[in-house]
């Protein structure tokens, strides 16, 4: 399993040197949540960029004090520059007047924090990092333009019960490693609380159906439960517009999106 993990590793941070130079750009930028996700890319992000990685912190008034301090001790293990962008202020601004759910206010979080890494990318000449895995990805388990908002994503093809073998594999602290998945996007939130399994049932699942391409009663007959099946075959369809760009009505030859695919590192 080591050698495996030795691999990715080397292919990632390679992938990120690529992706990112070809644009002119020399560095990344990437929220530190104190959550494992974005603690596998960030490690990945300094073998790569080493002092051109900058992190950022971004707690709100919903979010638990150990995210921060889990964050920190990250940083300082691994001697990662982080600087620390308060946005309760953002969400009481636009919301103490609301009447807001939690759903509304987490998915405002994840945008105002996206906005963040983008302006600072921008100061520092950075591309902002993508923190999504696999399992979020396909089940739409995300905001649009939130947290599935960024340039390049290292670890999307990787599902969530591989990023905390990768983790371990990588040296992360045992507490973020140790406490439960959550996007810390409102008070005592848990990601597999949110989606009725957790992310080890899930992934099963996944796997046979997106990987080995199984139907929903070949799967059945293997023993899933028929909720779970149901489940992430209803949330992979229903969720597909969180992985696509927006779509173009098409009126000319040469639309973009449907006609204009020129790879990224196209040269004039």
């Amino acid at each position: 399993m080591s050698k495996r993990f030795e691999l990715i590793q080397t292919y990632l941070v390679n992938f990120l040197k690529e992706e990112t130079f070809k644009t002119g750009l020399t560095g990344g930028v990437v929220g530190l949540s104190g959550g494992i996700d974005s603690a596998v890319v960030a490690l990945l992000a300094k073998k790569a960029f080493n002092d051109r990685l900058i992190c950022v912190l971004m707690p709100s008034n919903y979010s638990s004090s150990s995210s921060v301090e889990d964050a920190k001790e990250l940083a300082l293990k691994f001697k990662l520059k982080y600087e620390i962008v308060q946005i309760a202020g953002l969400l009481q601004a636009y919301g103490e007047n609301s009447n807001s759910t939690n759903l509304r206010v987490g998915n405002f979080s994840a945008r105002m924090r996206m906005s963040i890494l983008f302006d600072i990318s921008a100061r520092e000449r950075a591309l902002v990092l993508g923190t999504s895995n696999k399992s979020e990805l396909m089940l739409g388990y995300g905001t649009l333009f939130g947290d599935l908002a960024s340039a390049i994503n290292p670890i999307g093809d990787l599902y969530k019960s591989e990023i905390f073998e990768f983790a371990r594999y990588l040296g992360v602290c045992d507490s973020i490693i140790d406490k439960p998945p959550s996007a810390d996007l409102w008070e005592g939130q848990s990601d597999e609380e949110d989606l009725g399994y957790t992310y080890s049932e899930l992934d099963a699942a996944l796997k046979e159906y997106v990987e080995n391409r199984l139907s929903r009663d070949e799967m059945i007959e293997r023993g899933f439960e028929d909720e779970l099946v149901d489940l992430i075959i209803e949330r992979i369809y229903k969720n597909q517009f969180k992985r696509k760009q927006p779509i173009i009505a098409k009126l000319t030859s040469r639309s973009v999106g449907h006609d204009f695919l020129y790879p990224r590192d196209i040269k004039l």
